[in-house]
């Protein structure tokens, strides 16, 4: 039986190192390759870059390389990227301008869509909360259309607001944190309504810090998400001088790889300090949301 249970957990612990090592190499590539100069990219990857650069037969390689340690150490695409070339720069606060409202907006907007759905004993709350389930259950391409007239309608189109009013009252946040919500013990409510408090003071000092986690989790996964995103700033801001660092990086041309490569790390740079400061708030959410009964 010792035997059965060691090999299962070696089995696993391998099974688990392999899946580990496939997630993370693409992010320890585009890491490594930044610092690699850009003849070096050429020689290793270029055949990728083929059909792109058909007329330039110099900058093909035969093969594909997957290098993890470069030759030669080189810091010349990130001087590029933040001193030579400010494009870059202007596309990243671009990125910070368009997510950060949205994260502030929609944690906000979700956490009183939440107390109203949790205190709320109406006759439609159940028709109401099923009907906030179906929107978030659509993906963003079926709505994408509707926000367009909507955005035009409202003379908002190709404006920064056109991304930031349908990222603000996006339904998932409301879904996860109703659900976190129905979780606060019932007594504590009614102890605190004994003790004379209003519903203002109910949802500021019991409902927001029994929610810090979710919260803290629902911040990060808005954040991730809207931190990639490509199809809403390609339709909705026609005008690539507002584009988030997202778009722009699918538009490097392939003779600038190296420095694609340095402006990807520096855009997980948010990302991963983010997550890395709120891992367990993150770890805490998900777990709770995972044990909450509607």
């Amino acid at each position: 039986m010792k035997k059965k249970k060691y090999f299962g957990r070696g089995a696993m612990f391998i099974i688990s190192a392999v899946f580990a090592f496939l997630f993370l190499m693409p992010t320890v590539l585009t890491i490594t390759n930044s610092f690699m100069e850009q003849s070096e990219i050429n020689a290793n990857y270029g055949m990728i870059f083929s059909n792109i650069t058909s007329d330039n037969k110099t900058y093909i390689s035969d093969s594909v390389t997957l290098k993890f340690i470069p030759d030669k150490v080189s810091i010349s695409q990130y001087i590029t990227a933040l001193i030579k070339s400010p494009d870059y720069l202007f596309k990243f606060w671009n990125s910070v301008i368009l997510v950060v409202p949205i994260v502030v907006l929609q944690v906000a907007t979700a956490a009183l869509a939440a107390y109203g759905f949790t205190r709320w004993r109406g006759k439609f709350r159940s028709f109401m909360f099923f009907f906030y389930v179906i929107l978030m259950l659509m993906p963003y391409q079926v709505t994408l259309v509707p926000n367009y007239l909507v955005s035009e309608w409202l003379g908002i189109l190709n404006t920064r607001w056109a991304i930031i009013f349908p990222g603000m009252f996006a339904p998932f946040s409301v879904f996860l944190l109703t659900k976190f919500m129905r979780r606060i013990p019932k007594s504590l409510i009614e102890a605190a309504k004994l003790d004379g408090a209003g519903e203002w003071q109910i949802f500021t000092r019991i409902c927001l810090p029994q929610c810090r986690s979710a919260l803290y989790s629902i911040a990060i996964l808005v954040f991730i998400d809207y931190w990639n995103m490509v199809e809403q700033p390609i339709i909705l801001l026609p005008d690539a001088a507002q584009q988030p660092l997202s778009v722009y990086l699918s538009q490097i041309n392939a003779g600038e790889v190296g420095i694609a490569f340095a402006v990807a790390t520096i855009y997980m740079i948010p990302t991963l300090l983010l997550f890395l400061h709120g891992e367990e708030y993150l770890v805490e959410g998900i777990a709770h949301q995972g044990s909450v009964k509607g």
